[in-house]
């Protein structure tokens, strides 16, 4: 079966602060940063460091980063308590609360949270 994205990227106004979230965040998903450069970070999951999934990136037109309304992202993760200390690591990195972690109407376990450029960002296990 194909994926169904060739990847996933949002926009970031400073990198340093965005590398320093999502690499703590991405620890208990075991998502691992690939590359950096002036203009993006690139991360893969661990067991698959050739493909980068996920870019943050500053805005190609140079225009100031912003979230858009609606939009998430989930990540998968294979605990309930990769999803706690998703949660928590978001907290202490510079992320807003968005949904504490938690069974949803789908028996599912989730949490959410915003980075500091205000991206909505979800991490989920599935329990079904």
């Amino acid at each position: 079966m194909k994926n169904i994205f060739g990847f996933v990227m949002v926009g970031s106004n400073n990198l340093s602060t965005s590398a320093k979230f999502y690499d703590a965040i991405f620890i208990p998903l075991d998502i691992k940063k690939i590359k950096t450069t002036e203009n993006y970070i690139g991360y893969a999951q661990k067991n698959n460091i050739d493909k980068i999934d996920f870019y943050v990136t500053k805005p190609y037109n140079k225009e100031l980063a912003t979230n858009g309304n609606g939009t998430m992202i989930s990540f998968l993760a294979d605990s309930n308590k990769a999803v706690d200390i998703f949660h928590t690591k978001a907290l202490e990195n510079g992320g807003v609360d968005e949904g504490l972690p938690g069974v949803r109407s789908d028996g599912n376990y989730y949490a959410y949270i915003r980075d500091p450029n205000g991206n909505k960002i979800c991490a989920k296990c599935n329990s079904n």
